[in-house]
C-alpha cells in the first residue's frame, strides 16, 4: 500500500495539522515506511500464539461485577446545600 501526496494532505486536514507543501514529500515517505512495516508484520505466522497482556505471565486483576452504591453515599452528599435521603435537591427550572 502506498500513500500519495493528496492522501498526505487529506490526513493532515483530518488531523487538523498544518502541513506546508515542503513537508508533504517527507511525510509521504514516513507514512509509506509505517505502512510497509505494518504489511511486514502481517506476514508473521501467529497461529497457536496466545494473546498476551505482558511479556511475563500474569493474570488480569478482576473484580466482581456487582451493583452497589459505593458505600459512601453519605460522604458524597455531605457538602450539598440540600439533600433528601442520598439524593441532591435542586431548584425547579422548568415551569
Amino acid at each position: 500500500m502506498s500513500v500519495d501526496a493528496a492522501t498526505v494532505r487529506r490526513i493532515a486536514h483530518l488531523a487538523r495539522i498544518a502541513v506546508s507543501e515542503d513537508e508533504v514529500p517527507h511525510l509521504q515517505g514516513e507514512l509509506n515506511a509505517m505502512l510497509a512495516f505494518v504489511e511486514q508484520l502481517s506476514e508473521v505466522n501467529v497461529d497457536g500464539v496466545e494473546p498476551m497482556t505482558s511479556v511475563t505471565p500474569m493474570q488480569m486483576k478482576k473484580r466482581q461485577d456487582v451493583v452497589n452504591d459505593g458505600e459512601i453515599a453519605d460522604d458524597i452528599v455531605a457538602n450539598a446545600p440540600a439533600t433528601e435521603g442520598h439524593f441532591f435537591l435542586v431548584p425547579k427550572v422548568v415551569e
